[in-house]
């Protein structure tokens, strides 16, 4: 096993350890091999993407932390000495990224219970066992915080001084050791209360929010420096008390600008006493915690079946075989549960529900909304058939790819309608749901002129589909390829799949200035989907 830096640095802590009457070199060799384990363990904030398993990626995914960090930060350091308006959205930015991370990538930290069977059956105190934890959190929060706010600390010693930096750095100490406390206690709530497929599920859905969040936040950096030259004010609420960004950001009022208002001596305590009074109950419930993440091992409480009636009739309407509609149910089901396929999927969803917005958003800041509304502005829905190609390439991969021999193992004549199912479970799952989502939007927006210009839209979805399986295609069964052999020479293939879509997109423009060649457009793509699928699924 490596010797990590980290455990290099923790030795020159050892007497401390030592004192507490914890086993320092048991808890080292604990620490050592849950490194290792992390060190293999993709972050969600590469979450879809082809990088290689190669080396720690944790480490690797730092200088992306690093980039938020002088994005986020550092142009609030140069907003004035109004500390409660610049630093109250600095520490809400750093408690936002600190606490998304810690369940996207931290919870396999928070919640590891693996070591369960085999530590706790040794004779390890239970003190070092709940050191080796606290300190594997400690180390992962000091490289991401460490991370996110080095380039913003060296630029305040340049900006304000040695002692704004020094309070600096106190004060994000104290709003991590808060981040991590009150992530802990969303947990134990979850837990208490709900099974733990509730738990993995918001786990799920918060990975694919910070994977998403990343992509968008390019587009809101630009808009951050429209407010510098803004007059600040503020007036102070009694619910200001409530929110811990406000609390961090009021000791550099009190201190620095030496106000000494009694909402700020307030909110200055609060910064200093809340997450101590956090750590201090979190100490305290840690037995029950470490109790309740029992349920993370069990499956009594799975979340029953949900109506599958309408998947029946989805089946029988699509599918002309019983083989194809079996094939098609079953690609459904995992489509919808499989946790590892939609943390790859949902986020390039979350990408095809927003960039036609962040386009017509740009439209707007150009002209007025009457322009937009009358002109071709909603050819932007095209933006998000960008991620088909993206989509269907995933659809070979799986987590439980190891069950790729019932494919081989079942009597199946013609083995191209698994995929030709699992194509039609995608598109009815996937694809259309967001169709019918941006298509009610962009009626409302810009009336019902585009209803026939929304159905070759649709079809061009489907034509889509089938052109980037086309592509694609290598002879395999969908899910039956691991996640970690992603091939990342399938680029060029995801971008020559996205040049179709601004051919189509280019189309669909040219066939507006033709009399009645809109319609005439549509039906040549419904005959062409017909033809292309039966010749693609036509033989084994």
């Amino acid at each position: 096993m490596n010797d990590f830096a980290s455990l290099r640095i923790l030795d020159r802590f050892r007497p401390a350890f030592q004192k507490l009457n914890i086993d320092y070199d048991v808890m080292r060799l604990i620490l050592q091999l849950k490194l290792t384990m992390d060190s293999r363990r993709m972050p969600a904030i590469f979450s879809g993407s082809n990088v290689k398993k190669e080396g720690n990626q944790f480490l690797k995914s730092l200088w992306m932390y690093a980039l938020f960090g002088i994005l986020f930060l550092v142009p609030f350091l140069f907003l004035g000495n109004e500390f409660l308006f610049s630093l109250t959205i600095m520490f809400s930015s750093l408690f936002v990224i600190l606490m998304t991370s810690m369940v996207s990538d931290f919870s396999a930290v928070l919640l590891d219970i693996r070591d369960k069977n085999i530590l706790h059956s040794k004779p390890i105190s239970e003190k070092t066992l709940n050191a080796a934890k606290i300190t594997h959190i400690m180390i992962y929060m000091v490289l991401l915080t460490g991370a996110f706010v080095i380039i913003p600390l060296i630029v305040s010693i340049f900006k304000f001084g040695i002692i704004f930096a020094l309070l600096f750095l106190i004060e994000i100490i104290l709003i991590s050791s808060l981040a991590v406390v009150l992530t802990a206690f969303v947990y134990l709530f979850i837990l208490r209360f709900f099974s733990g497929e509730m738990l993995k599920d918001i786990i799920n859905y918060v990975q694919i929010f910070l994977a998403i969040g990343m992509a968008v936040s390019y587009q809101l950096v630009g808009r951050v420096f429209q407010i510098v030259n803004i007059d600040i004010s503020y007036t102070f609420a009694w619910w200001h008390m409530l929110l811990p960004p406000f609390w961090f950001a009021a000791p550099f009022e009190l201190i620095l600008n030496k106000d000494f208002s009694f909402h700020i001596i307030v909110l200055s305590l609060l910064a200093l006493v809340a997450p101590f009074l956090a750590i201090a109950l979190y100490i305290r419930l840690m037995p029950t915690f470490e109790r309740n993440l029992s349920k993370l091992q069990s499956d009594t409480n799975r979340r029953k079946k949900k109506n599958r009636k309408l998947q029946l009739v989805f089946a029988k309407i699509l599918c002309r075989t019983k083989e194809e509609r079996t094939f098609y149910k079953f690609a459904s089901l995992m489509l919808k549960e499989e946790r590892e396929l939609k943390l790859k999927i949902f986020p390039l969803l979350g990408f095809a529900v927003i960039f036609p917005f962040i386009f017509l958003f740009n439209t707007l800041s150009t002209g007025s909304y009457e322009e937009m509304k009358s002109g071709n502005s909603f050819m932007v829905i095209y933006f998000a058939l960008i991620m088909i190609p993206s989509v269907v390439q995933m659809l070979e991969y799986s987590g439980n790819y190891k069950g790729q021999w019932i494919f081989y193992a079942a009597p199946i004549k013609n083995k191209s309608i698994v995929y030709s199912a699992t194509l039609k479970a995608s598109i009815m799952n996937y694809f259309i749901p967001i169709l019918t989502m941006l298509s009610v939007i962009f009626l409302w927006i810009f009336s019902f002129k585009i209803i026939l210009d929304l159905v070759v839209v649709l079809l061009a979805t489907i034509a889509l589909t089938l052109v980037s399986y086309g592509i694609f295609k290598k002879g395999k069964f969908p899910f039956t390829s691991s996640h970690e052999h992603t091939q990342t020479n399938a680029f060029f293939k995801v971008f020559g799949s996205m040049f179709i879509v601004g051919l189509m997109a280019a189309l669909h423009a040219v066939v507006l200035i033709i009399p009645y060649g809109l319609p005439v457009y549509a039906f040549i793509l419904l005959i062409s989907i017909f033809v292309g699928w039966k010749l693609m699924f036509s033989k084994g």
